[in-house]
């Protein structure tokens, strides 16, 4: 966890992080770059450093932005044929669409060991994009509105 006390934002500021600390048990763990021990064992590393952070004053607000399987390959084949944004698909993320059983366990299994009263999960339905985008900035807003009337 090291590496990412570098990318922590200041007091006062906000820090908004895709993945980050939580590669080793997703992404590691599904590509078979992290062995069993080693995510096994960031489950516990991840829970305390956000213990940690929130222990200095730090909002954490996670999301897990759910989409189904089949819109995302709605969402791929649109993709693929707009060519404005083609160039965001990548055959990577084809090859990791068959890995989609594999991640989906990996990810419940994320959430229920990472899930913690100072640091929760929210699991945003995703499949409607602007339903996803208000939930997100509504629960942003009301936590940093709670922290701020315990301050």
């Amino acid at each position: 966890m090291g590496r990412f006390w570098r990318q922590i934002p200041r007091e006062g500021t906000i820090g908004i992080f895709d993945r980050s600390w939580y590669g080793r048990v997703l992404v590691e763990r599904v590509e078979g770059f992290a062995s069993e021990l080693e995510w096994r064992r960031s489950y516990k590393e991840i829970n305390e450093f956000e213990a940690q952070l929130t222990a200095s004053g730090c909002v954490i607000v996670k999301f897990w932005l759910h989409i189904s399987f089949e819109e995302q390959l709605k969402r791929f084949e649109e993709r693929k044929n707009n060519e404005f944004k083609s160039y965001k698909l990548t055959e990577e993320d084809w090859r990791n669409r068959e890995k989609w059983s594999l991640y989906n366990v990996a990810v419940n299994q994320m959430i229920a060991r990472t899930n913690t009263p100072y640091a929760p999960w929210t699991v945003v339905p995703s499949n409607d994009k602007y339903y996803a985008r208000v939930h997100v900035l509504e629960t942003v807003i009301n936590a940093v509105e709670t922290e701020f009337k315990k301050r």
